[in-house]
């Protein structure tokens, strides 16, 4: 009779004891650390005495740069927890030379729950416009869950704290608008080259 079954069904002794190791070598192993944290020393932060040293990229509170925000709506969408509710206005702008007025959007209401937000950014990453920073103020609790919606003056204030963006890297690549203006300047022929048309005075 054949047997059909898997070779690696048949326990190996030798094997599964080489696995195991030695009896009593995870205790030894867990004691070890807990003797290195016992012997280390141990640094308290004294906060909120002293302000803590935050990582250049934290995410704190989300800040609102009013003038950048053309109400296009994305960040309202893509959130996942529904979370910012924005209201708006069109108006209508009379443009010099145009045969009729031009519509914009005013925002009216712009404001965030951060008692739903779970702070994943991806408000900030979809803004194409840069209405939306992240900011490492943190210490914003309130007594009140209603005090955690903040509108567009109180996300304005915060744009105060939103640290500069890091220098650029020389070695990496230029920003896409930097190529875009040195392509249209390479392509954009000189003045003296151009020609006059037919029937202009020269």
């Amino acid at each position: 009779m054949v047997d059909m079954t898997d070779p690696s069904e048949h326990g190996d002794p030798a094997g599964d004891a080489r696995e195991r190791g030695l009896p009593g070598s995870g205790l030894v192993k867990g004691l070890a650390v807990t003797l290195k944290t016992m012997t280390s020393r141990s640094t308290t932060q004294q906060y909120p005495d002293v302000a803590p040293e935050l990582p250049p990229r934290s995410r704190g509170v989300i800040a609102l740069a009013e003038e950048n925000c053309t109400v296009c709506m994305l960040c309202a969408r893509e959130c996942p927890d529904w979370c910012i509710y924005i209201d708006s206005h069109k108006e209508e702008v009379a443009v010099p030379g145009a045969a009729r007025p031009r519509q914009r959007n005013v925002l009216d209401k712009f404001d965030i729950d951060f008692s739903l937000c779970m702070y994943c950014g991806i408000c900030i990453e979809v803004c194409p416009f840069d209405a939306l920073y992240w900011s490492p103020e943190f210490e914003y609790a309130e007594y009140d869950i209603k005090d955690l919606l903040h509108d567009k003056d109180h996300l304005g204030q915060w744009m105060a704290t939103v640290p500069p963006p890091p220098a650029h890297d020389p070695n990496g690549e230029p920003a896409k608008e930097e190529t875009a203006a040195a392509r249209k300047a390479a392509v954009r022929p000189a003045p003296s080259a151009v020609r006059p048309e037919p029937g202009s005075a020269s």
